[in-house]
């Protein structure tokens, strides 16, 4: 069965569909067979991937209303090893019509398990607020990867996802585990960005990646390009930085 790992944080621009969209393609291009599942209603996993609301019929939204839909809804994308489901703006009504049925939060469980059995990881792109289909994220997953930006706030609003969790563990997921904590946007220059890791691993003092995702212009670029970073420029930074990330997982889990 393959791990499925939920990429959150309730804090916006930490570099979550950064990290979902380049962790999923480097576990790809590592050789494993990924699905990343874009459970933003931005959308903006799907689009960096190159694909746009006009290239698909079928969104996430259609499968969280009927799982049995969603192998057509699941697109092989250009990169080898590499599969999406994309999302829509409908997801933002799911937020409100879940509100009304029974067992709301396991409509996404519902979804990933149909497909687990064909992946080796399903990557799962969160909204950054917590709403009922985070709460279906952190149901249907194994495990949460937390992006956490090397910057003066990086953290607020960590102990609420941390009681997020354990109340999520407690109610609907007793498997859930924390499967590490990622430094984003990391500048080694300055004093601030070292000493937020020092904190960071104060934390979470065994869970913290080696790996660390640089500040770098060209992970800035890409999405507009429609490309993960392993493909728009394999000599940068952060894609060293994202296939290490990718082998730390892979070792993880194996």
């Amino acid at each position: 069965m393959g791990k499925v790992i939920a990429v959150t944080n309730q804090k916006g621009g930490v570099g979550k569909t950064t990290t979902s969209v380049n962790l999923a393609a480097c576990l790809a291009y590592e050789g494993k067979k990924t699905l990343i599942i874009d459970c933003d209603p931005q959308c903006n996993a799907t689009s960096g991937l190159g694909y746009d609301r006009q290239d698909y019929t079928l969104s996430v939204y259609d499968c969280l209303i009927n799982p049995q839909k969603t192998a057509d809804a699941i697109i092989k994308t250009k990169y080898s090893n590499l599969y999406i489901l994309p999302s829509s703006s409908d997801l933002s009504a799911a937020e409100i019509e879940l509100a009304f049925e029974d067992k709301r939060e396991g409509f996404l469980k519902r979804v990933t398990n149909s497909v687990k059995s064909d992946f080796d990881f399903i990557i799962i792109d969160a909204p950054p607020a917590l709403g009922m289909i985070t709460i279906n994220v952190m149901t249907a997953c194994d495990s949460i990867l937390i992006p956490i930006q090397c910057e003066y706030y990086a953290l607020e609003g960590l102990s609420q996802l941390i009681g997020t969790v354990r109340k999520i563990k407690k109610t609907y997921n007793n498997k859930i585990e924390i499967e590490g904590v990622l430094g984003t946007m990391y500048d080694g220059r300055t004093n601030l960005s070292i000493q937020v890791l020092d904190e960071v691993k104060k934390y979470f003092p065994d869970l913290v990646y080696k790996s660390i995702i640089p500040r770098n212009v060209k992970l800035s670029e890409a999405p507009s390009f429609g490309e993960p970073i392993i493909r728009y420029d394999r000599a940068s930074k952060g894609a060293d930085a994202y296939v290490a990330l990718a082998k730390e997982v892979i070792r993880a889990n194996e």
